[in-house]
């Protein structure tokens, strides 16, 4: 009963998305079979693999749009440090630490600017989209296309499925493991809730809110590199536009999974969840033949309804109020 209560958001989220691969299954039986289940995961999955660090992000009041530009220079990066010469382990190693580098300069700049993250991620998502062409122009790639010629071990790697599960999953789930942890089960995301309710209370309580904020933009801008590496390895080629479609999956995937836009709650659990639910919507509207323009239309459909939903919970009792009022008017 009391983990009902606890979880009862999750619970129903977890509810809803059985009931969604039942009713796409209905549709497309193929979606019914387990292993077209697991290996279709992996073409949203890394989407999850940044929304997680993002929602600790918006628990704590914040907001990082700029995680999908993050990506692509990521991706590119890696690309063209192969390209140079640079073995591919220090490369890697070079690309997460360019993705830290990018959630610090986030950080950095919504710290000591105090301008709302929105407008600076926003700034900050062009500046990384616009580096990231800019490499690969120099790489010869011009536009959108990709660098290859990475070695198989790695182009493989993404494609394998130890015991049955693809390895896209199973980064997600230590992600998913880990950042559950550090928000629910440590003072860091003791810290990022309190932030989140009031950083001005926050501050004033001796608690690092720099430091906390530091912490989870640069985590944030490292799930977006560990994403970018698995999406070149999967893909067999660096693409400066590999996080352009992750926005909206990703925020809508926060908010749905029970984060509050304006900070103060949310559940890493919940978002887990609601990165299944949301990839699973767009996976079965493509197998049921639907274009991606309505499906991408139908996430943006789905974020809408839920901020709102949200907002009218929150703000219920003076909607209760306001008609209560109403109506002694009348009666009056």
């Amino acid at each position: 009963m009391n983990a009902w209560r606890r979880y009862n958001w999750e619970i129903a989220l977890a509810v809803l998305l059985v009931l969604e691969i039942l009713a796409f299954g209905f549709i497309n039986p193929r979606l019914l079979d387990v292993n077209v289940l697991l290996f279709s995961t992996s073409d949203f999955i890394c989407i999850g693999i940044v929304a997680l660090p993002l929602t600790m992000v918006i628990v704590s009041g914040g907001m990082d749009i700029s995680f999908g530009s993050t990506i692509g220079l990521c991706a590119i990066a890696l690309g063209f440090l192969f390209q140079a010469g640079v073995p591919l382990p220090l490369a890697i190693i070079m690309t997460l630490l360019l993705g830290a580098l990018c959630g610090l300069i986030n950080a950095g700049l919504i710290i000591y600017t105090g301008i709302n993250p929105l407008v600076i991620t926003l700034g900050t998502m062009y500046l990384f989209g616009g580096s990231a062409l800019l490499l690969s122009g120099m790489s010869g790639a011009t536009g959108y296309e990709g660098i290859g010629g990475f070695p198989a071990a790695f182009t493989d790697f993404a494609n394998l499925a130890p015991f049955g599960v693809p390895v896209p999953l199973i980064f997600f789930l230590a992600c998913g493991v880990f950042f559950w942890l550090l928000m629910h089960r440590t003072h860091v995301g003791r810290n990022i809730f309190l932030i989140g309710q009031s950083a001005r209370v926050a501050q004033y309580s001796a608690l690092p809110v720099n430091r906390t904020l530091y912490t989870i933009y640069a985590m944030t801008g490292v799930a977006s590199a560990i994403a970018a590496v698995l999406l070149v390895s999967y893909f067999g080629s660096a693409r400066s536009d590999l996080g352009s479609s992750f926005l909206m999956p990703a925020i809508t995937a926060v908010v749905l999974g029970g984060a509050n836009i304006y900070g103060g709650s949310g559940s890493m659990l919940g978002t887990a969840v609601a990165v299944l639910l949301v990839g699973f919507l767009q996976q079965g509207l493509q197998m049921a033949g639907v274009p991606n323009q309505i499906s991408s239309a139908l996430s943006g459909a789905l974020l809408i309804v839920v901020v709102v939903g949200r907002s009218i919970s929150l703000h219920r009792h003076h909607i209760v109020e306001w008609i209560s009022r109403r109506r002694t008017a009348r009666q009056a």
